[in-house]
């Protein structure tokens, strides 16, 4: 299977303080990758990185075989990386329409925008529901299902999740974690970060467990889940 993402001996921070040492990590074509570990470990750090929206001292990032390491972030976005950040960053004065809308603005998402809309909602027909809604007024479920549509209006070839179970309800932290996977099944490549670990392994084809900005750990996601460091580490049962 071709390596769609590769991030090879990354260090990276914000300035002067340095959070990634070393990472090696990669995202093959048509997989679930997750990325999980403790609270400042430098998860979001390293798709912010993939981004290039943080300082890199060292390292090689490729994408699809071309090395994207000193390519703009917008530059990126147009290669086909997308990321939901934690927070969902919605815009709430605007409606759930204008919203996706605003998620399209690559110049290939901008030509299969009718297309990339009957996906969305497809996905998400509550969203269809109410796309005459403002988005401040959605609940906290549907503005991340939002914030996910709304990514998707990029036609990414790889999404990055970051953290998007945070604040939900139980019921729909597995409806999210249900939709990463009609996403892989759709031929959208994930890399996810998340703090529910067990969720996470569950789905994932792969996972990297990081700890102080360095990989410890890589496997199967469903192996892992049986790894006896982690079971006690995050109370997996």
């Amino acid at each position: 299977m071709a390596s769609m993402l590769e991030l090879k001996n990354v260090h990276a921070g914000y300035g002067e303080f340095r959070v990634l040492h070393g990472v090696n990590m990669r995202v093959d074509k048509g997989e679930i990758v997750a990325l999980v570990g403790p609270n400042g470990a430098g998860k979001t750090t390293t798709l912010r990185t993939i981004l290039n929206m943080t300082t890199r001292y060292e390292g090689e990032i490729k994408f699809q075989g071309r090395d994207i390491t000193r390519i703009p972030t917008h530059k990126i976005v147009e290669e086909g990386i997308t990321m939901v950040p934690e927070g969902r960053g919605i815009f709430n004065p605007l409606t759930v329409y204008e919203n996706l809308l605003a998620g399209a603005y690559t110049k290939r998402a901008q030509e299969k925008i009718e297309d990339s809309l009957e996906f969305v909602f497809s996905l998400f027909p509550r969203l269809k529901e109410r796309k005459n809604q403002i988005a401040g007024t959605l609940s906290g479920g549907e503005a991340q299902m939002l914030a996910i549509a709304r990514a998707l209006m990029a036609r990414p070839t790889l999404l990055m999740f970051d953290e998007p179970s945070l604040g939900l309800a139980p019921k729909i932290v597995l409806e999210v974690f249900d939709v990463v996977v009609k996403l892989r099944d759709s031929g959208v490549t994930v890399l996810i970060v998340e703090q529910h670990v067990k969720n996470s392994l569950e789905v994932a084809d792969r996972a990297y467990v990081m700890e102080m900005g360095q990989i410890v750990l890589e496997g199967e996601g469903k192996a892992l889940l049986k790894d006896e460091r982690l079971k006690k580490a995050y109370l997996i049962i």
